[in-house]
């Protein structure tokens, strides 16, 4: 057998406000003419550039996750607009300079002619690496052609900026409480891919906002990488660890079970 390809670093970033009846989170839907994730519902997230590695540096943080929220607040910015950053006073921004910021820089970020770190050098601005709490961790299993190795952050929405997908990659967009999230994916309304769905399975246990950043907060984050299995019945299965916290050990393979949701590279 041949050497298991190296899995891409990925970053990927749950965006959450307070709903009526607990957290709501902020999920795009894909194009179904992209390569990747073709007309799933996600979390934004993609590859983590070089560029996010060099900006994590020049922060002076000696977090090892430093260059994965850096790019997950780029991303979050690239697909739904909304910027997790400070002033270099540390002041947040209103909605207003959100807005404002978005206008001059997400369109030209998207299509690849300015950067992120001149953005926020054009600004002012630091990204807001230390906002982001990790909440899971997943690798693409080591016998697939296209692999990732993924951190996922939990994030609270900046209050009163207005989130909107990109338009091109991501066709659609909605804020959602996991539960209604996995209750459409269940009614064939949705499509979710597994590590998505476990995600807002683990996210549907806190109450508010606050309980979910502070469930995170409290738990390890241990890592997940998908094992197939097949059980006594000929079913196919996928073993991941239980202490991962997913409630189980054993889930149904599905068609796009398998796959880490992040945007793949370019």
């Amino acid at each position: 057998m041949s050497d298991p390809v190296p899995p891409r670093p990925a970053a990927t970033v749950l965006l959450l406000r307070e709903g009526a009846s607990g957290p709501e989170i902020f999920m795009v839907v894909r194009h179904r003419e992209i390569e990747f994730a073709a007309g799933a519902l996600v979390f934004p997230g993609g590859r983590v550039e070089a560029a996010d590695a060099e900006l994590a540096t020049a922060l002076g943080s000696t977090d090892p996750l430093a260059a994965y929220r850096v790019a997950a607040i780029r991303e979050a910015f690239e697909e739904s607009g909304l910027l997790l950053a400070r002033t270099e006073s540390g002041t947040a921004l209103d909605p207003a300079q959100g807005a404002a910021i978005a206008l001059a820089h997400r369109d030209a970020l998207n299509a690849g002619s300015r950067g992120f770190a001149a953005l926020l050098q054009a600004e002012g601005l630091r990204p807001d690496i230390d906002c982001l709490v990790p909440f899971a961790h997943w690798v693409t299993p080591a016998d697939l052609s296209k692999r990732f190795d993924t951190h996922f952050f939990l994030a609270p929405a900046p209050g009163g900026h207005e989130a909107t997908h990109d338009g091109h990659e991501a066709v659609d967009s909605i804020w959602i409480s996991p539960a209604q999230a996995l209750a459409e994916a269940e009614a064939g309304e949705r499509t979710l891919l597994f590590p998505t769905r476990l995600n807002l399975l683990r996210l549907a246990e806190a109450a508010s906002l606050g309980d979910a950043l502070s469930r995170a907060a409290a738990r390890p984050v241990v890592t997940v990488q998908p094992v197939m299995e097949v059980d006594a019945e000929g079913r196919k299965m996928l073993r991941i660890p239980v202490e991962a916290g997913y409630g189980g050990p054993l889930f149904p393979a599905g068609i796009r079970a398998m796959v880490p949701q992040v945007r793949p590279p370019g």
